[in-house]
């Protein structure tokens, strides 16, 4: 008697969940365990929500059972779909599947637990929205805080060097920047400075008077001393 032959057919919700095999595995072990010393003659992996029908991997899944006469392996019924309309297409489909959860089930019976999933689905989509409104509600920040953190000291970086680079042009410095580097030489106290440049008229880079911090901070800068 000719050995049965099984194509698997696993899923992960999230493109993260593909890259890094969370979950991957747990599905590979059920069914490994459920065919015992049988190996699949193929293995189809889709990154999608099973909420959606959009599914290349299981039509080619689908496509070679139809080919080499297999049944579909699938290691746990929400796996294959959360949408009960969907899962009757597939339940209606001439290849014969499997789920290692529930292998005695009929059709009658998955379409029951199917509902029951996609009811469970519909639930935690509407928790999870209301969760993220009443965080909002109480000025939580969302989205991914490494993200936004990235950006924001994006920012900060690109406004000091925006600040700088207006500093830098500014003609009112340039000319105060040329009268301390000759009082920094005669080493002029900070106060002293400062009184130089107002007495001779001297303004900052935005038209005020000089004061000691300031000329510290231009020194410092534009590295006088």
């Amino acid at each position: 008697m000719a050995q049965e032959k099984y194509v698997a057919y696993l899923r992960v919700s999230t493109q993260k969940q593909g890259f890094s095999g969370l979950g991957l595995e747990a599905q590979k072990e059920i069914i490994q365990n459920y065919l015992h010393d049988t190996v699949p003659i193929a293995e189809y992996v889709e990154v999608e929500s099973g909420r959606k029908s959009n599914r290349p991997k299981l039509k080619e899944a689908l496509s070679q059972c139809r080919k080499e006469g297999a049944t579909l392996i699938v290691a746990k019924l929400d796996r294959l779909a959360r949408s009960v309309s969907f899962l009757s297409s597939l339940l209606e489909s001439d290849v014969e599947i499997v789920f290692c959860d529930f292998p005695q089930a009929n059709k009658m019976v998955l379409h029951i637990i199917s509902a029951i999933s996609q009811y469970e689905a519909e639930l935690i989509a509407a928790r999870t929205k209301a969760s993220l409104h009443a965080k909002k509600a109480r000025g939580y920040k969302l989205g991914n805080p490494e993200h936004l953190l990235d950006k924001h000291e994006e920012a900060i970086r690109n406004s000091i060097r925006t600040s700088k680079a207006k500093a830098d042009s500014n003609p009112n410095n340039k000319r105060a920047i040329a009268m301390l580097r000759t009082l920094v030489k005669e080493e002029h106290t900070l106060q002293e400075m400062a009184d130089i440049l107002n007495n001779e008229g001297f303004v900052s880079s935005k038209g005020c008077a000089f004061s000691k911090s300031t000329v510290y901070k231009l020194i410092k800068r534009y590295k006088l001393k």
